[in-house]
C-alpha cells in the first residue's frame, strides 16, 4: 500500500520518514497483508487504487492531523486535533504528540474501512499492560487507568479491564523489588525438533549436537564472568528464569553442570524464584528432573499446546498428549504443583471444540499456571514459510479464535485462575494477546519483570537480549548476544564487553523507589 506525508504549515521530519515505524505499526495492525510503499510522486492515486495519505496541518489556533485511506473502491479518513503550540516543544515531545495523533487519526479511518472496532484498539505494541502500570504508579485509580484506556486509545472494554487487572499483579511484584536487583535469564537455543509455529533462533539437536558440549563450557564461562562483576558491584539476582529453546534438550549431566556454575558463581543469595523451561514432553526424564530438584529449582515449564493430537503432529511435535499426563505427573510429585503450562489458541487443524479437550485435559492436570497463547504467523516459521496447507489445514478465523480466548477466559476464572502478566506480538490471530493465568499465590514473578520492564534483565547465551532499565529516566538500553550457537561460540570478546557494560550500569534505586511510593499517596 503505498503511502504518502503531506503537510500544511510544518515541515515534516525527514520528508515524513520519521514517522515510518508508527505508520507501520498501524499498518500491520488495521491491514497486516497490505506492505508499505513510500512513492516519489504526490499522492495522485488513479480510481481504485489503494494508498494512504497522511496530512498534518499547523494553524493559529489549531493543528491537526488527517489520514485518508483508500482501500477496495472504498475511502475513509480519520482527523485529530492538538494545540499548535505543541509543535514547538523538544523533539522528543513532539514526536509523541505526532505519532499520537497519527495512529488515532489511522485507526479512525481503518476502522471505519474495516466496519468493527479492533480488541486493542489504537494500541500496537506487544507490552499494553505498562499504560495503565504507569498511571496507577502516577498516582490514578484502577478505574481511572481503565477509562483512559477505552476513552483515549479505544480499547475494548474486556481488554482493559484484563490489562488492569495484570497491571495490579505488576504492581504488586513491584513494590517487593530490592535495590540493587536484577532479572536473569540464561538461553539454551536447542529443540528437539522445531514446531511449525515457530521462529526462535534455536536449533535442532539433531543436526547439531556437536555444538551442544562446547556452548555448555562457553556458557559456564559467561555465567563466571557475568558472577564476578556484580558481586563486584553489589549486584544480585532476584529472580531468574531458564529458556530457549528447551534446555531440558541437555542432558541431566550438562544441566548439572550449568546449574552448578550458577550456584558457585553467580549472587543467587536473594534469588526468590528459579523457573526452568521444560517445554517439550519428550525432553523430560525422571534423571533431569531430579537433577533440577536437587539444585533448588522449584518452578518448571511444561508446554503442551494442544491436546489434539492429531494438531501436535501437524505442528511438528514429537510428542503424544498420554506423554503430557505423563510428564506433568512426574514433574507434580517432585515440584509440588508449581508447573506452568502453555497452550495456543488458533493452531490449524483446531477447533473450538478441540480447544475445550484441551482445556479440560489440561485443567484436570491442575498446575499452577496456564498461559494461553494466541497463535501468531511469525516470520522464518514454517506455518508462514510453507502456509497453513502444509501444517494442518487452514488457519482458525478471527471470530473462532475469540471464542477460544472468551472460553479460556471463563473456565480458568471458574477453576479459581487469574490473569498477571500479558503481552502481544506481531501477525497474531484477530490482533489479540497471550495471557498468563495463575492460582493464588503462583505468580511468576520474572515474567512480570521482563514484560513490564520493572527491572534489569540480564541474559547470559545465545539469542539473550540484555536490557538495561533505568526507570527514573524512562530508559531502556539494550545489548544483544550473538544469535546463533555456532555464532556464539566464535564471540567472546564482544560477549565479555556487553557483560561489563551491563555490570556498570547503576539505577538510583531509592530516588526511584521513593518517587514511586510517594505517587501512589498522592490522591
Amino acid at each position: 500500500m503505498r503511502i504518502w506525508f503531506t503537510s500544511d504549515g510544518w515541515i515534516w521530519p525527514e520528508g515524513g520518514m520519521k514517522y515510518r515505524f508508527p505508520t507501520e505499526q498501524m499498518l500491520l495492525t488495521l491491514f497486516p497483508g497490505e506492505k508499505p510503499e513510500y512513492p516519489d510522486q504526490p499522492p495522485q492515486a488513479p480510481e481504485g487504487e489503494k494508498g494512504v495519505v497522511i496530512t498534518l496541518t499547523r494553524g493559529e489556533r489549531q493543528a491537526g492531523m488527517r489520514v485518508e485511506v483508500k482501500l477496495d473502491g472504498r475511502c475513509e479518513s480519520g482527523a485529530v486535533s492538538f494545540p499548535p503550540e505543541k509543535l514547538d516543544e523538544p523533539e522528543e515531545a513532539v514526536y509523541h504528540t505526532v505519532s499520537h495523533a497519527l495512529k488515532q487519526a489511522f485507526y479512525q479511518a481503518g476502522i471505519a474501512l474495516l466496519g468493527h472496532e479492533l480488541p486493542w484498539g489504537s494500541l500496537t505494541g506487544v507490552r499494553p499492560v505498562k499504560l495503565p502500570t504507569r498511571a496507577m504508579l502516577a498516582g490514578k485509580t484502577a478505574k481511572q487507568a481503565q477509562r483512559e484506556l477505552r476513552e483515549v486509545y479505544r480499547v475494548s472494554p474486556p481488554r482493559a479491564a484484563l490489562a488492569v487487572e495484570c497491571a495490579k499483579a505488576a504492581l504488586d511484584v513491584d513494590r517487593e523489588l530490592k535495590a540493587g536487583g536484577l532479572a536473569l535469564y540464561i538461553g539454551i537455543p536447542f529443540c528437539p525438533t522445531r514446531c511449525a509455529y515457530c521462529s526462535f533462533i534455536s536449533a535442532d539437536v539433531k543436526r547439531s549436537l556437536a555444538l551442544v558440549e562446547p556452548y555448555v563450557d562457553a556458557l559456564c564461562r559467561e555465567i563466571e564472568l557475568a558472577g564476578r562483576l556484580l558481586r563486584e558491584r553489589g549486584l544480585h539476582i532476584s529472580c531468574a528464569y531458564m529458556g530457549g529453546g528447551t534446555p531440558t534438550t541437555l542432558s541431566a549431566a550438562q544441566i548439572h553442570k550449568v546449574l552448578t556454575c550458577v550456584e558457585n558463581f553467580l549472587p543467587m543469595e536473594g534469588c526468590g524464584e528459579f523457573t526452568v523451561e521444560a517445554g517439550r514432553p519428550d525432553t523430560i526424564t525422571v534423571d533431569k528432573l531430579e537433577t533440577l530438584a536437587a539444585h533448588g529449582i522449584r518452578r518448571i515449564s511444561i508446554n503442551p499446546q494442544t491436546m489434539e493430537e492429531h494438531v501436535l503432529r501437524a505442528m511438528g511435535r514429537a510428542h503424544t498428549p498420554a506423554e503430557i499426563v505423563e510428564a506433568a505427573a512426574l514433574a507434580e510429585a517432585r515440584f509440588g504443583g508449581l508447573v506452568n503450562m502453555d497452550l495456543i489458541a488458533g493452531l490449524p487443524g483446531d477447533g473450538t471444540e478441540g480447544f475445550a479437550r484441551t482445556l479440560d485435559r489440561v485443567l484436570a492436570m491442575d498446575p499452577a499456571n496456564i498461559t494461553v497463547h494466541t497463535l501468531a504467523l511469525k516470520k522464518g516459521s514454517r506455518l508462514t514459510e510453507e502456509g497453513p496447507a502444509g501444517a494442518g489445514g487452514a488457519l482458525c478465523p478471527p471470530q473462532a479464535v475469540e471464542e477460544m480466548l472468551a472460553l479460556a477466559s471463563d473456565r480458568l476464572r471458574g477453576a479459581g485462575y487469574a490473569p498477571y502478566y500479558l503481552y502481544r506480538q506481531k501477525y497474531m490471530s484477530g490482533s489479540f494477546e497471550n495471557v498468563g493465568w495463575t492460582k493464588p499465590g503462583g505468580v511468576c514473578a520474572y515474567n512480570i519483570v521482563m514484560m513490564e520492564e520493572l527491572q534489569t534483565v540480564l541474559s547470559l547465551g545465545a539469542g539473550g537480549i540484555t536490557k538495561l532499565v533505568d526507570r527514573s529516566r524512562g530508559k531502556i538500553v539494550r545489548l544483544n548476544n550473538p544469535k546463533y550457537a555456532k555464532e556464539y561460540l566464535d564471540s567472546w570478546d564482544k560477549i565479555a564487553a556487553a557483560k561489563q557494560r551491563a555490570a556498570e550500569f547503576r539505577r538510583n534505586w531509592r530516588r526511584e523507589r521513593n518517587k514511586s511510593k510517594k505517587s501512589r499517596k498522592t490522591p
